[in-house]
């Protein structure tokens, strides 16, 4: 029997109902939803306007480390030609008192230097594993270096890159290090803190108009650890820069 045009017209009311909660449902499933209402963006405050800005930094804290590794050549050009274990010798030869004797702070590794007959990254030589990576953007491999400077707990971090068939130290820094990584064009380097459950994270990126890699980061991160652990002063070399106790803050630059 064919329905009546009642019927038939409340059949599709219930029919259109059924469809709009449907596309409702799967509106709920895929649709934005609110986050609540944003904050007010507030502009910084500056403060004290009638100080006279500084024109020169209170501080030496050695912002482009460069240096040219004297007796050190690279004849072919290609930086992995160069023994580590012989620039590390290099830097000790300039500093024979860090290294040399009862009372020098690092003895321990310039006696364990003996040990490097075999390469760097072997047995107890204090010379760790050469990483190679292009950081100047130039398509050549830079030498990222690390030696441990013993009897302490202290790592020295350089890295080097070949100019004019020369070995060219453009950055060096001596720390307690949780971790060292290479990113893109930069070094990090991951250092405990004497604040639970924080580290100390100082990032060098490369910079083509110092020809050097710059301290752009040097910050304090959560790592939801809460073991408190020391954080020994890193002790300046003649390459590596002063500590961050030089100067009043460890702010990001």
């Amino acid at each position: 029997m064919p329905r009546s045009r009642p019927t038939r017209a409340v059949a599709l009311s219930a029919l259109a109902a059924l469809l709009l909660t449907a596309a409702t449902a799967c509106g709920d499933a895929g649709g934005l939803q609110g986050a609540g209402p944003t904050e007010t963006a507030v502009s910084p405050d500056k403060l004290w306007p009638e100080l006279t800005p500084a024109s020169s930094p209170a501080y030496e804290i050695g912002e482009v480390n460069r240096e040219t590794v004297k007796g050190v050549t690279v004849p072919g050009g290609d930086i992995r030609d160069v023994d580590p274990v012989a620039v590390v010798r290099k830097e000790i030869a300039g500093s024979p008192d860090d290294y040399s004797g009862e009372d020098a702070t690092y003895r321990q590794t310039g006696r364990l230097m003996a040990e490097c007959a075999k390469g760097a990254g072997r047995g107890r030589c204090p010379v760790l594993q050469p990483y190679y990576r292009d950081l100047t953007g130039d398509g050549h491999p830079e030498l990222t270096l690390g030696f441990r400077l013993m009897p302490g707990k202290t790592t020295a971090v350089r890295v080097y890159t070949v100019e004019k068939r020369r070995l060219v130290q453009v950055m060096g820094w001596d720390d307690a290090l949780s971790g060292v990584e290479l990113a893109g064009r930069s070094v990090i380097l991951r250092s405990p803190s004497e604040v639970a459950g924080y580290e100390y994270r100082l990032q060098w990126t490369w910079a083509a108009d110092q020809k050097a890699m710059l301290l752009t980061h040097d910050e304090m991160l959560r790592t939801g650890h809460h073991k408190k652990t020391p954080h020994p002063s890193p002790s300046p070399s003649h390459s590596a820069s002063p500590s961050r106790s030089a100067s009043p803050s460890a702010s990001t630059p």
